[in-house]
């Protein structure tokens, strides 16, 4: 413990004490000193003491701006001062049991105590808090304490440190020439598995060309067909019209008539020969009219007139020739008539070399001698050309065009 200091002491004036309390002696002189107006004028304004703050031993009080204030509001300073070690030592009497007498030359502490007379000031001292538990303010300025209020209860950033950070720039031990060739065989991929992906990828890309390929035969062909055979009727109608079409030889590919089919809902122009790409390719009726397939026209008082027309794609006008019944109507209009035709017979399956099926009397049919018939050819199962269907029929009403159309167009 420290000994609070001594006062110092004149000939002509009374010791003053230096315990917190004691008034000054009765009858002493004290018409040289003002207790209130030297704490005024030397420490500034003081606050009250509060009742707890006057008992002996040393209690947490409450920071002010100023702590030397603290110090000298509190009657119990001059007992509490800081040892070498920064603990508090305590001078009260009651505290420690031991008398404490003045230090000579010593001020007196304490509210009513009074300076020697020409003794310099002591110099104003921090009193160090250690008692208080607030916690210090977080380094730096105020924006880095926002961010640190801001960051708490979020996740934790990754591992630093000395030891992460040796971790990180460990350096590897560098592979040996052999090690490094087995990393770089390993790293590659084997045979088997690059041509297992070029298969794969050559595979997909067939499939791909597949899907457009179908796709173009069996919705583009028909849209561009249809287009070309609404066209081909439309000019063959309007030539019909102002009188530029003549009867007689037409020339492969030239469309000279319209077929009809009520039942099925067909109207499709007829074409001179059978010429896949100029007739049947663009959605028309080609009729056997060339070298030993050639047939009769449907003016001629007497023959076959076989006509072939796709089944599937490229308009497809033959597709369901297959569900006609006999009685239904087929009617070819040409420039100066029309003829109509009822079906009598038909033959499901049938090679494409037999050609027989298209003589004037068609071998196969109901038809025992020569007559007027009319055949429809096709190609058969739907969507390959492996066999062919035959349709026959038989004329039964030729109408010229003054006369109006038949009675199977008008219903």
């Amino acid at each position: 413990m420290l000994e609070a200091p001594r006062a110092r002491t004149s000939a002509t004036e009374p010791p003053q004490q230096a315990f917190h309390g004691l008034q000054q002696p009765q009858g002493a002189p004290d018409e040289w000193y003002d207790p209130e107006g030297y704490q005024r004028d030397w420490y500034g304004p003081q606050r009250p003491s509060a009742p707890e703050e006057t008992q002996g031993r040393s209690r947490h009080l409450p920071r002010t701006a100023d702590p030397v204030a603290d110090l000298l509001t509190d009657p119990a300073a001059d007992s509490r001062r800081i040892a070498p070690s920064g603990e508090y030592a305590y001078a009260d009497p009651a505290a420690t049991g031991m008398p404490v007498t003045p230090a000579e030359g010593a001020r007196p502490s304490g509210p009513g105590s009074a300076p020697a007379p020409g003794a310099a000031p002591e110099p104003r001292t921090e009193v160090i808090d250690r008692v208080s538990a607030e916690p210090s303010p977080a380094p730096g300025g105020r924006a880095e304490r926002r961010r640190a209020a801001k960051g708490r209860g979020r996740r934790r950033p990754a591992a630093t440190g000395p030891a992460a950070a040796a971790t990180a720039a460990a350096p590897t031990a560098p592979l040996s020439r052999v090690e490094a060739r087995r990393a770089a065989r390993a790293a590659k991929d084997s045979p088997a598995v690059v041509a297992s992906r070029v298969v794969g990828e050559l595979f997909i890309s067939l499939g791909v060309l597949m899907l457009l390929f179908v796709t173009y035969q069996l919705w583009w062909t028909n849209v561009r067909a249809e287009q070309i055979a609404g066209r081909e009727t439309s000019k063959i109608q309007d030539e019909w019209a102002n009188g530029d079409r003549k009867p007689g030889v037409f020339a492969p590919g030239e469309g000279f008539a319209i077929m009809h089919i009520p039942k099925l809902d067909v109207v499709v122009p007829v074409a001179e020969g059978i010429d896949k790409e100029k007739v049947l390719d663009r959605g028309m009726v080609g009729h056997y009219g060339e070298g030993s397939l050639k047939t009769a026209m449907p003016e001629d008082k007497q023959g076959n007139f076989a006509v072939a027309g796709h089944r599937n794609t490229h308009g497809e006008p033959f597709r369901y020739v297959n569900k006609l019944n006999p009685g239904d109507p087929i009617v070819v209009e040409t420039r100066d008539a029309y003829y109509t035709y009822e079906m009598s017979s038909i033959l499901p399956q049938t090679s494409p070399s037999n050609v027989s099926v298209i003589d004037p009397v068609p071998v196969g049919s109901t038809f025992t001698g020569p007559g007027r018939y009319i055949t429809l050819t096709t190609c058969t199962p739907e969507f390959t050309s492996t066999y062919r269907l035959i349709v026959w029929g038989k004329m039964v009403d030729e109408r010229p065009r003054s006369e109006g159309k038949p009675d199977a167009l008008v219903g």
